[in-house]
């Protein structure tokens, strides 16, 4: 067993999934590595750890999203993580529809590409979200997003698509306790922190709803 095969053994205990499943995984991980030679998708040292880094660690959020969840946006795709393989699980149901928001033309080709290959139910929007949150956010359950933005600033990018019911999920680091104050700053928001599965350091943050508080003056 190479490294790459070690890793991918690793993660897949991490956080299992079905042969189905881990089949449009590997397309996706295939494909990555091709597009990688000339698109930086990915931090390039991470890409011998690809499994465990990225796969596994979007492969996490899919348990803390409920049941049944059919309609996700992820923010800020980059090289699709988490939003094409919460696409690859979700694909076993019927009538999923995973966005994937993504301003850079460029890794939205690779994302349609990769949906395109691994027979994904993801719609690929290289837009900015601020533009576009509004006009999509009507019946999703979860938003998500990955490395995108301080806390803060993801509320804001996210708040069109809490104010409206979705659960949010969002990978953070060690930092995470002092992004929540100072969100608290601006915003009321009812959230917990679980840690991840993949890294020591790493925290999601499962928010439940946010509004923004009113200025005082």
């Amino acid at each position: 067993m190479n490294s790459t095969d070690s890793d991918r053994a690793r993660a897949l205990r991490l956080t299992p999934v079905s042969r189905e499943t881990e089949d449009r995984l590997v397309a996706i991980v295939a494909l990555l590595e091709k597009w990688q030679r000339t698109i930086n998708l990915i931090a390039p040292a991470t890409l011998p750890t690809i499994w465990t880094r990225h796969v596994a660690d979007s492969l996490q959020l899919v348990p803390l999203a409920g049941e049944g969840v059919r309609r996700w946006v992820d923010l800020g795709s980059g090289g699709g993580f988490p939003g094409l393989v919460v696409a690859a699980v979700l694909a076993e149901r019927d009538g999923v529809d995973v966005t994937l928001v993504e301003s850079d033309t460029r890794k939205a080709a690779f994302l349609r590409e990769a949906a395109r290959i691994a027979e994904l139910p993801a719609t690929v929007l290289p837009a900015r979200i601020e533009q576009i949150a509004p006009q999509i956010a009507a019946g999703v359950e979860v938003v998500s997003a990955r490395a995108l933005a301080p806390l803060p600033r993801l509320l804001e990018l996210a708040h069109p698509f809490l104010a409206q019911g979705a659960r949010g999920l969002f990978l953070k680091g060690q930092d995470v306790d002092n992004e929540l104050t100072e969100s608290a700053k601006s915003w009321r928001i009812d959230a917990r922190i679980t840690k991840s599965l993949t890294d020591k350091s790493g925290r999601i943050v499962i928010v439940e709803a946010a509004e923004p508080l009113k200025p005082t003056h």
